[in-house]
């Protein structure tokens, strides 16, 4: 096995050389590690099996897989997905068969950014885990119902990792001064300045750590205030993927904070993915989209609100153009909701993608021609505004032998209300219309 934990050199970053030499000293995922949690009943039994380890960046995935290594006394290969192909594969399934025929070992072989390999370097360690000469640990920041073929995934078991919590970070703050930074005095501010920024990364925490011990030592200082972080540190974000799991999360929860008619929580999810990097521009075309999906025609200024507020941030930019994109996610969780238009737009698309091409009515054909005319075309159609109310009480326009449908159906929410008393009229005056028409 290589010797996992030969970086304790003085000059190693400092998230290396406080790399956890031992499974008790793995600060959080105790829904992992904890007495009778999966991990630490794997580490105990003995039995080595393939998984994977999905979560954000900073919560210990490499770090698992090398203990394991070292618990299992196995033989460790790492590959990164993103700079490995086959060729690196085929290397590494060589090393294994030499380690089994001179050591008997296993091989375990762990995967950074699984998720950036293709279906084909996949398929191509796939054997060899089946066949038991490899181990499979493979570390993904991405979904891997998505990313990791089904038939690896079947062979392996997933295992979700957390963010650090406040407590563990100020734990791991703590470990950090104590065995590397030990004259530096950081007040409450400070400590609290550091663990926000690191938002959940023990790697960030500690590189930012460091960051400020440099920079103590360059200033001549021992005493770490806040103002001394935010003058030390450039612009930190908070956790955020475009593009990834993350991304979409925080969308989702937008989304559904304005479709829950919560105000503030929709602000806060709009002010987090700000806060993230998110272009303003792509939320403001979601936020346009949940105009028409979830507010819809319960009340049409919701559209034309997303609309100007989108036209207003073209205008104006960052940052002064955010406050309309955010006003207008105040005024869409607080307007009354309604999806009956998007079901019924969903609803028709659906049955016209299965159905026939129904030919269009003859009445309903328009005549510009004499033999248009003879035959038949527009014969018999009723113009609307020469009818009573402007309707043509009894009409039809759907094509000849459709079965009948229903797809919008108004809610009893803001404008709707009144949209639904009148289609209920309407449809009372055909009842009548073809009543008579009987009779």
């Amino acid at each position: 096995m290589d010797d996992l934990f030969a970086v304790n050199q003085p000059d190693a970053p400092l998230a290396e050389r406080l790399r956890p030499r031992a499974l008790g000293e793995v600060i959080g995922q105790r829904h992992l590690l904890g007495p009778g949690k999966p991990l630490a009943m794997a580490f105990q039994s003995g039995q080595l099996h393939s998984m994977i380890l999905w979560g954000p960046p900073g919560v210990g995935k490499t770090t698992l897989a090398r203990l394991m290594a070292d618990a299992f006394e196995a033989d460790f290969i790492a590959l990164s997905a993103v700079f490995s192909g086959v060729k690196e594969i085929r290397e590494a399934v060589a090393r294994a068969e030499a380690t089994r025929a001179r050591t008997g070992r296993r091989t375990i072989l762990f995967v950074d950014e699984v998720h950036r390999f293709n279906k084909a370097q996949q398929d191509a360690f796939l054997p060899y885990v089946e066949g038991g000469l490899l181990t499979f640990v493979g570390a993904t920041t991405e979904n891997p119902s998505f990313e990791v073929n089904s038939a690896l995934l079947s062979r392996a078991s997933v295992y979700v990792l957390q963010p650090l919590a406040a407590d563990e970070m100020a734990q791991l703050f703590e470990r950090a001064c104590g065995q590397a930074l030990p004259t530096l005095r950081f007040d409450d501010e400070a400590r609290a300045r550091v663990v926000g920024l690191a938002d959940g990364d023990a790697r960030r925490l500690l590189n930012v750590l460091e960051q400020l011990g440099t920079a103590a030592a360059t200033a001549g200082t021992t005493a770490i205030d806040g103002a001394f972080v935010d003058n030390t540190l450039a612009q930190s974000l908070r956790r955020f993927d475009k593009g990834g799991d993350a991304f979409y999360d925080q969308i989702s929860a937008l989304h559904k904070a304005v479709r829950g008619s919560s105000p503030d929580a929709a602000l806060y999810w709009f002010c987090r993915m700000l806060d993230g990097g998110a272009d303003p521009r792509y939320l403001a075309r979601r936020i346009v989209r949940m105009a028409w999906e979830d507010v819809g025609l319960a009340d049409p200024r919701a559209a034309r609100i997303t609309l100007d507020a989108a036209e207003t941030f073209e205008r104006l930019g960052s940052p002064e153009g955010e406050l309309a994109l955010a006003q207008a996610v105040l005024y869409l969780a607080m307007a009354a909701k309604s999806n009956a238009g998007y079901l019924a737009y969903n609803a028709a698309r659906s049955f016209i993608g299965k159905d026939s091409s129904r030919p269009v009515p003859a009445h309903l054909r328009n005549a510009p021609t004499r033999l248009m005319k003879n035959l038949g075309y527009g014969k018999d159609y009723r113009y609307a505004h020469d009818q009573d109310e402007a309707y043509a009480a009894g009409e039809t326009y759907f094509p000849e032998g459709m079965p009948a449908v229903d797809w919008y159906r108004p809610v009893d929410r803001g404008l709707e209300i009144r949209i639904g008393e009148k289609l209920a009229h309407l449809r009372a005056l055909d009842r009548r219309a073809r009543e008579e028409k009987k009779d």
